[in-house]
């Protein structure tokens, strides 16, 4: 018999459990070899295939679209030049703004969404288990990335704390809503979006450790929460001058990079 004990099931084989080991039965070693030499050179390459597909998700610009759709316009000259649902409301209009923000919340959840999806139906062969939360946390990096980084605005884009909460719902709902709650807390006391950004992204590592999540999620909500707040590094500034704009306001031009959110 050949035990494969800490491997996710490739599908040519035929599985059946005896206490704590699972062995393949009905295949010959030679066989059970080409079949585990395929899936584990195959697996790689639907990983590799995994975070570009979900890179590509991230970076539909749904700011810019919204502009160019409703108005004919490129957000990215309007209100404060970001692609991000604060200015779509300046600019566009607060059921504009509704549409990018749950697009954008969407794109983050999708991607995590169709990793687990993909494991869940045993499509990624030859795959060590504890790599699972791994695979998740790169999938979320790049949905992230490509939000912010996007390839269809030349590498520019929002500042992905939509983004990032839709891949929290798929983490962890607790997660999620203690973050959401800390940003809505915020925001009624401020009327700044940026600073709420800012304290949840903070926050947000507090929340995870207090849930004593796996060690993959705890990294993620590291790095995301240091990306969102490097990605405020502008609106920072003028929250110390006391020049960044609440909620509501509008907005005739800022000091800010074109395409950032």
């Amino acid at each position: 018999m050949l035990s494969w004990p800490l491997l996710v099931q490739p599908k040519c084989f035929n599985w059946v459990t005896l206490g704590t080991d699972q062995q393949i039965i009905g295949v010959s070693s030679a066989n059970a070899d080409h079949c585990c030499s395929t899936a584990m050179t195959t697996a790689p390459l639907l990983c590799l295939s995994l975070l570009l597909v979900t890179y590509l998700m991230g970076s539909l610009p749904t700011g810019y679209l919204a502009g160019k759709l409703l108005l004919g316009i490129d957000i990215r000259d309007h209100g404060s030049k970001s692609t991000g649902a604060t200015n779509v409301f300046r600019t566009l209009g607060k059921p504009a703004a509704i549409a990018v923000l749950a697009i954008d919340i969407a794109k983050g959840a999708m991607a995590v969404a169709l990793v687990q999806s993909i494991y869940a139906n045993g499509w990624l062969p030859a795959l060590p288990l504890g790599w699972q939360s791994w695979l998740t946390v790169g999938v979320a990096v790049a949905v992230v990335l490509g939000h912010s980084k996007s390839i269809f605005l030349n590498f520019s884009g929002g500042k992905s704390v939509a983004t990032s909460l839709g891949v929290l719902f798929m983490l962890n709902i607790w997660l999620a809503l203690g973050t959401l709650a800390t940003f809505l807390a915020v925001i009624s006391f401020t009327r700044i979006v940026s600073l709420s950004s800012i304290v949840a992204a903070i926050a947000v590592n507090g929340i995870a450790l207090a849930l004593q999540l796996p060690l993959p999620y705890l990294s993620f909500t590291l790095l995301a929460g240091i990306y969102v707040i490097v990605r405020h590094r502008s609106n920072i500034e003028r929250i110390l001058q006391g020049t960044e704009p609440k909620l509501g306001e509008k907005v005739s031009s800022l000091p800010e990079r074109k395409g950032v959110a």
